[in-house]
């Protein structure tokens, strides 16, 4: 049973999930929208909703914090300066997930993932 556990798996062990997730969140914070499938981009929306939460009070600790997931100087230095100001007024709600149909090869439903 799964009471209280958090998150999907995503056919993957903790790393490779992390890792993935990093990623798609970078992608995603770096061109503000991307298209990936309905099962990585709701986990994608959720980590990169608390990056942009994250991102609101420029600090030092939250600059590293936000380093120590996203692992790009570049794309950190984008969420403090361009993307979390857009949302300083704005209590949550900083992704929007848009059905797009479902993929030829496996059947799975993708969906565009971007920021509001």
């Amino acid at each position: 049973m799964r009471h209280r556990r958090k998150g999907k798996k995503l056919g993957r062990d903790k790393a490779q999930r992390r890792a993935l997730l990093s990623n798609i969140v970078k992608e995603l914070l770096f061109k503000e929208e991307i298209i990936t499938t309905k099962a990585k981009a709701q986990e994608a929306a959720i980590l990169a909703e608390k990056m942009i939460t994250l991102a609101k009070e420029n600090s030092l600790h939250r600059r590293r914090s936000a380093l120590s997931f996203i692992r790009d100087k570049k794309v950190v230095e984008k969420l403090f300066t361009v993307v979390a100001p857009r949302y300083q007024e704005r209590k949550g709600g900083y992704t929007q997930i848009i059905k797009l149909g479902y993929r030829q090869g496996d059947n799975s439903l993708m969906c565009k993932v971007r920021l509001v």
